[in-house]
């Protein structure tokens, strides 16, 4: 293949998105095979359905365990900058997804130390006072592709689309292909969708 063209790509995320975690790790894989360099952004599943209406009992619930993660990640990232929201979003996401740990404090708070970032930014999790941040960066995602879709979003060559959506985790030369696949189909002038119905759950693997 041609030598390909330096890519800055940004990357909005959930910390509690299952879907999102797995494109997270595809884009990591992604860096490694290709020129392509990644600047991580918080968005909110709490924002985009808090006027929701349909929701069942259980996802209410968890929306509210939504706030917590992104509000230590706008705070760590306006104390310490946005260098430090990739590896705190790694360290969260791997106790969430992969070890299954508990959406709490504690899994935060574990999450900040493993990354050496103080421990007083838990406080965060349960203060309105990044809130506003938090809704910011959540719009400047969403505004990129428009209000009927969900986490991640990605950026890249003056595109921006939602996903991909993939299960289990492409790695090495599998990610460095989905990769060209969509960039090529985000170049195409007028792309809006591809998508079918998912047939299985998330795989961490």
């Amino acid at each position: 293949m041609a030598e390909q063209q330096a890519v800055d790509v940004d990357f909005w995320f959930d910390p509690l998105c299952p879907w999102a975690w797995i494109t997270s790790r595809w884009i990591g894989e992604v860096e490694q095979v290709r020129p392509v360099k990644v600047t991580w952004h918080v968005m909110s599943l709490a924002v985009l359905n808090e006027n929701k209406e349909d929701m069942s009992d259980r996802y209410k619930e968890l929306m509210k365990k939504a706030w917590g993660p992104v509000r230590v990640c706008v705070a760590a990232e306006q104390k310490f900058g946005n260098e430090v929201v990739g590896p705190l979003y790694t360290a969260i996401g791997t106790r969430f997804h992969d070890l299954k740990e508990e959406r709490e404090l504690a899994t935060l708070g574990a999450a900040l130390a493993e990354v050496g970032l103080p421990a007083d930014l838990l406080d965060a999790a349960e203060s309105t006072e990044y809130d506003e941040a938090v809704r910011a960066s959540h719009a400047e995602g969403i505004e990129r592709v428009g209000y009927e879709v969900g986490t991640p979003i990605i950026s890249m060559l003056g595109t921006s689309i939602f996903g991909p959506v993939v299960s289990p985790i492409p790695r090495g030369e599998a990610a460095a292909r989905l990769w060209d696949g969509v960039v090529l189909v985000a170049g195409t002038d007028g792309f809006f969708e591809l998508k079918r119905s998912r047939t299985r759950e998330p795989i961490f693997d």
